[in-house]
């Protein structure tokens, strides 16, 4: 029997889907290529959205979220349309609403997947966690291109070089998580799904308000080390509907 969060989690092997809008297997069409991905297609609550300024509420009552990332082993995998760094078990978890969610991973989409009020950036990384029941919750960081290139990108420059000319996954150093410390006192909160097959609903989705920036040269990186012919791998717009979208105040994020 399979369970609900081997159903759930986000594909490893991205080969069997594309990001070409007019392809048979583009973002139109994911929900019609495995019955298990069904919600791509019929889904409500469905990844990303404009976080439209007219539909968002500043929350009144809300808990902080307490981060509390670790060194630990990673390894970067190329999935085929992006660049995953899968964290070990020691990675640390955030705890939000009274729930511990474990980081497990990280991956990067360009250009970024959700906009802001129809204002769209340069590159969007998705920190993936779980929580022990299987529930999603995903911190969405947004950049724009500027001078000042990203930490963690920075670290792991040597070893995305390597994937390009291997097409292979590569086993990194401890990489010091706890490093990834960023002031902001506003982000996005609603309920989404994941941005690839299966596009599980039900994510608790966290988008920093504050962008950062990333270079030029990062970005084309990341794109290149995935192999993929395509400029994008940033799924469509999702309708809203009649989602609520919250803005939540408080001093570090990370």
């Amino acid at each position: 029997m399979i369970s609900r969060v081997a159903i759930s989690q986000e594909v490893e092997d991205e080969t069997e889907f594309d990001y070409n809008e007019e392809g048979e297997k583009g973002p139109t069409h994911w929900g019609d290529l495995k019955p298990e991905w069904h919600s791509c297609k019929t889904g409500h609550m469905q990844s990303p959205i404009d976080l439209l300024h007219e539909r968002v509420r500043i929350a009144s009552l809300f808990t902080n979220i307490e981060f509390n990332y670790k060194p630990t082993n990673a390894t970067l995998k190329n999935r085929g349309h992006d660049i995953m760094l899968k964290l070990g078990h020691g990675a640390g978890y955030m705890v939000m609403n009274r729930t511990r969610y474990f980081l497990q991973q990280i991956h990067w989409h360009s250009p970024s997947e959700h906009t802001i009020n129809g204002r769209r950036f340069a590159l969007e990384a998705h920190l993936v966690h779980q929580s022990q029941n299987g529930n999603y919750a995903v911190i969405g960081v947004v950049y724009n291109i500027g001078r000042r290139p990203d930490y963690l990108l920075s670290k792991m420059k040597e070893n995305l070089e390597e994937i390009s000319d291997t097409c292979e996954e590569k086993a990194l150093d401890v990489i010091d998580l706890s490093m990834l410390k960023m002031q902001s006192s506003l982000y996005y909160r609603y309920i989404g799904s994941l941005t690839t097959p299966p596009c599980s609903q039900n994510v608790l989705w966290t988008i920093v308000r504050k962008v950062r920036t990333v270079t030029t040269e990062q970005v084309k990186l990341l794109r290149v080390a995935s192999h993929d012919d395509s400029n994008t791998n940033a799924r469509p717009l999702q309708p809203i509907n009649d989602r609520k979208i919250q803005l939540r105040i408080q001093s570090t994020i990370f």
